[in-house]
Order: C-alpha cells, then sequence, then structure tokens
C-alpha cells in the first residue's frame, strides 16, 4: 500500500519524510519526536481521532520517560536488539509488533496503530492505539422482536465479533482474516464452527473472497455481490442479519458468517429459501406459537405476490367466478373508473411504492407520519375523483401489509418485483398467465444454488429429516439433529456427540 514492497530506510529523516509526502503532510498526522529520551533519537508516529490519546500518553510515551535502562544511542548493530527491548519490556501495550516495508508502516499507521521509529534502525514498533469513537450496541432497527435479545451489531468489527463469542463460548469458533479493497484495504473477517462446518464450504468462502479485486469495499453488499451464484435472480442467495443471536444460530448449524468492518450488517453462508421466512424469534417462543406464525408468514408471502394480479385476472376475464352480489358490487365501483383493472392495478402499486420509498427516505421524525398520511389521503382522493375503485384500495392496502410480514427485507424486495411481472401476466392471459408465471419461477428456484447447496433445499429436493424446522416448527426435545441442507460435519445437536470427522 504506497510502498511498493519497500524496506523502510535507516535514515529516520528519510522515513518521516517518506509518510508525510505520502499522506500530503496531512494535519491529522501527529509526528512526535522522541529525540533526548533515554539516548534514543526516534519519532512517534499516529493519526489524530483514530487512536487513543490515553494509550499514547500512558502505555507508550510515559513508559518510554520513565524507562531506567542507561542511555545509550541506537547503532546500526543494536538496532534490532533495542527494538526487541521496548517490545517485551518497556512498552505495555497490548499488541505490539515489528515491521520492516512501508506497506505494512502505512497499513498499521492508517489502522489506527501508533508506529514508533528510532534512527539506524530498518525497522520499526506497530504499537495497538486503535481509539476510534464507535457506535454503542444498540436495538435492531431491521429486525425486531417482541421477545429474545434487544442488541445489534455495529460498525466496529471486533465489536461485531465480540459478540458472537459472548453467545458461543469455544475455542472451536474460529476466525479468519482478510483485507480486502487495493485503497480502503477493508478488514473482513470469516467466522465459522471448525468441529461443525464442512470444510469444502470453508475453502469455497476463501476462495471466492480471494478472487475480490477492487478498489474498496465499503459495506457487506459488495461483498455479497461478488461471492454470489447469480447476479441476475431477483432472489438473494446470501443471508444478512444484524442481530447477532441470528448470526449464532447459523454457525451452530454449519454455515459460515463474513463480517466487514464498517457496517452493522453480518453476512451468513449458505442461505436457503426457507430460511428468509424464519426469525430469531420462532425459537423463543413455543412451537405451536412459532408454527402459526411461521404459516402466517408464508400466507401473507402469497398474498404480497399474487392478490393485485389474481383481482386484474378476475375482473378482467373470469367474472364468472365471483357471486352475482359481488360481481354487480364491483361492476358499481367501477362504472365511473376510465382505466382497465391493470392500469388501475398498476397506478396504485406504483403510487404506494413511490410513498413507501419517500417514508424511508425521509426523516424518521416524519417520515412514518408522511406514509400513512399520503397513503390515506391519496387513496381516498383517487376514490372520489373515480380514478380507481375502492376495492383496488382494498387490495393494495393488503397487498403492502402482507408484505411487511416477511422478515428479510430483501426477500420483500424481491417479491414486490415479481408481482408486476404477473400483474402483466394476469392482464394478458388471466388466471392460465399466473399460473405460467408461477410454474417459472419454481422452475427458477429450482435452479438456484448457495455455495453449492441447492436453493429450494428441504423441499425440493425434499428431506423429511428437515420438516422440523421448514413449514412448521418442533420442539427442541425432537430436533436431535443439524439440518441436513448445510451438510455439516457433526449432525447431532443433543444427545452424545459423535467422533469429530476428519
Amino acid at each position: 500500500m504506497n510502498g511498493n514492497g519497500q524496506q523502510i530506510s535507516k535514515q529516520l529523516s528519510v522515513n518521516v519524510d517518506r509518510i508525510k509526502q505520502q499522506l500530503g503532510d496531512s494535519d491529522d498526522l501527529i509526528v512526535k519526536s522522541m529525540t533526548g529520551v533515554q539516548g534514543w533519537q526516534g519519532v512517534l508516529v499516529y493519526i489524530d481521532g483514530l487512536t487513543d490519546s490515553t494509550i499514547i500518553h500512558h502505555a507508550i510515551l510515559d513508559f518510554l520517560i520513565s524507562n531506567d535502562k542507561p542511555a545509550q544511542p541506537v547503532s546500526e548493530e543494536s538496532g534490532s536488539d533495542t527494538l526487541q527491548y521496548l517490545k517485551e519490556t518497556v512498552l505495555a501495550a497490548g499488541e505490539v509488533t515489528v515491521i520492516g516495508e512501508y506497506d505494512e508502516l502505512f497499513f498499521n499507521l492508517l489502522s489506527g496503530v501508533a508506529i514508533l521509529m528510532l534512527e539506524n534502525c530498518a525497522q520499526c514498533l506497530a504499537i495497538g492505539a486503535e481509539g476510534w469513537k464507535d457506535r454503542t450496541v444498540s436495538e435492531p432497527t431491521s429486525q425486531g422482536v417482541v421477545r429474545g435479545p434487544m442488541e445489534a451489531f455495529t460498525e466496529n468489527i471486533r465489536t461485531n465479533t465480540a459478540l458472537i463469542r459472548r453467545k458461543i463460548k469455544s475455542p472451536q469458533l474460529w476466525l479468519v482474516g482478510r483485507s480486502i479493497g487495493s485503497v480502503t484495504q477493508t478488514n473482513v473477517a470469516v467466522m465459522y464452527l471448525n468441529e461443525i462446518a464442512e470444510k469444502s464450504l470453508v475453502d469455497e468462502v476463501f476462495r471466492r473472497l480471494d478472487k475480490i479485486d477492487i478498489d474498496g469495499i465499503l459495506e457487506s453488499g459488495y461483498i455479497e455481490e461478488f461471492i454470489q451464484e447469480s447476479s441476475y435472480s431477483p432472489f438473494p442467495t446470501v443471508y444478512n442479519t444484524e442481530r447477532p443471536d441470528t448470526i449464532a444460530a447459523g454457525l451452530l448449524e454449519g454455515k459460515v458468517a463474513i463480517l466487514v468492518d464498517g457496517t452493522p450488517f453480518v453476512l451468513l453462508v449458505p442461505a436457503l429459501f426457507i430460511q428468509f421466512f424464519q426469525s430469531a424469534e420462532d425459537y423463543y417462543q413455543r412451537a405451536d406459537v412459532s408454527t402459526l406464525l411461521r404459516l402466517l408468514r408464508y400466507v401473507s408471502f402469497l398474498i404480497t405476490m399474487l392478490a393485485p394480479s389474481a383481482y386484474i385476472a378476475i375482473t378482467t376475464f373470469h367474472q364468472e367466478m365471483l357471486p352475482t352480489g359481488l360481481l354487480i358490487n364491483l361492476a358499481a365501483q367501477r362504472e365511473g373508473v376510465p382505466f382497465p383493472a391493470f392500469v388501475e392495478a398498476l397506478l396504485m402499486e406504483i403510487t404506494f411504492e413511490i410513498l413507501r420509498e419517500a417514508g424511508v427516505r425521509m426523516p424518521k421524525t416524519v417520515g412514518q407520519a408522511v406514509s400513512i398520511v399520503g397513503t390515506l389521503v391519496i387513496g381516498q382522493a383517487a376514490v372520489e375523483a373515480g380514478i380507481v375503485s375502492p376495492v383496488m384500495v382494498i387490495v393494495v392496502a393488503i397487498t403492502a401489509i402482507s408484505s411487511f410480514v416477511i422478515p428479510a427485507v430483501n426477500l420483500s424486495i424481491s417479491v414486490r418485483m415479481i408481482r408486476f411481472v404477473l400483474m402483466g401476466l394476469a392482464a394478458s392471459f388471466g388466471l392460465l398467465g399466473i399460473l405460467l408465471g408461477i410454474i417459472l419461477l419454481v422452475l427458477h428456484l429450482n435452479t438456484l444454488q448457495s455455495f453449492g447447496v441447492p436453493y429450494m433445499q428441504s423441499l425440493a429436493p425434499f428431506v423429511w429429516e428437515d420438516q422440523k424446522d421448514t413449514l412448521f416448527r418442533f420442539p427442541w426435545r425432537q430436533m436431535k439433529k443439524r439440518p441436513l441442507a448445510t451438510g455439516s460435519r457433526n449432525l447431532v445437536r443433543q444427545g452424545k456427540q459423535p467422533e469429530r470427522s476428519k
């Protein structure tokens, strides 16, 4: 990084000039001279705002000044010995490493590490002193629950790994780091349970991460696009969440977590279709309550996807399916509407999508009020103006409300996209068009994979053992094995554990 693999110079002035030149002599670059301290001519370099001033003064400067070793100038022969002495005896900071290249120097410096350089020494010390301001652990904003832990990931990757380790106190929970992005040098961590996760899955995750060649990674969404199977499918094949308990549960099933510094959303692979209907709360409630809520989500998924298209098909091509009284009532409501059912539904759906997006982008204090009031006012005004019928407003409203029941936001967005396609098919071919669209959708779902695992695993191919935690949620006493879908090395989660496979 900015050093091209060059070795650090033995001349202190050359090193300082090189650092100032590369960083443009930035105002937040602090170069503190150590000349005269115990006879060692050196400098302490760090970035203001990325380091903890308490560590700088009390764990570094105070120890260097109070050291009682006889003052001896550093020579070319004794430089390495002096660094080792400072590292092992003098400095009390938690992490001190010796580095010898400019690439390592700049990477550590811009990561919040303090750099101690001495005259006549071709190496320097990288002293852990990170201390930037972090957002405190707060409640999840996108995946709330009524019962369960009320803590979410933050933008600090070390805080996030600690939250997961609090859940899983096992030495088999391994963490391997990567640095991705030629410019941003973003820290990416891969976590998995070594005794449970399949080795081939872990290797595949590292293979895909190592193939990423880009200048910057600013959010886990960058990683998600690079490692997913298909870029042209509306369905997500990588799961993301801001809940530590969800990630911990996934690790216990043999999945792999990918954490990215700078974002509170952690990726989990492989991701299956049924996983996007499951909530962390399903496992904190009784089995019967969880099953009811889960079935309700599947029904809401069908309503969100099919309600507008079914209304268009029936009112346009299949009026004979409606009872006579209801048909007469609908005909009376639509008597003054100048548009066909498809255009009517399309106008209302697009209007609601605009209002929903406006509510998300506006400040929180007014966003929710604008979305609710805007929907009520526009819907009522549209009915009174004769642009849409009252029943169309009801269909759009129940469709929108049902979309909020789906726990995963990315799957909800996918269904909203598919809904418009089905509306077009319904307007063209009626119920036959909807049936054709569903067949194509099912075929597409069965062609998808997530890290080598079929996307519809447990349903297609059908696995009877996994039905205990698919459409239904059986009591914990009956779920003695982990899901077969993830292919974990140790399937038993209750009772005697078999020996781990090699």
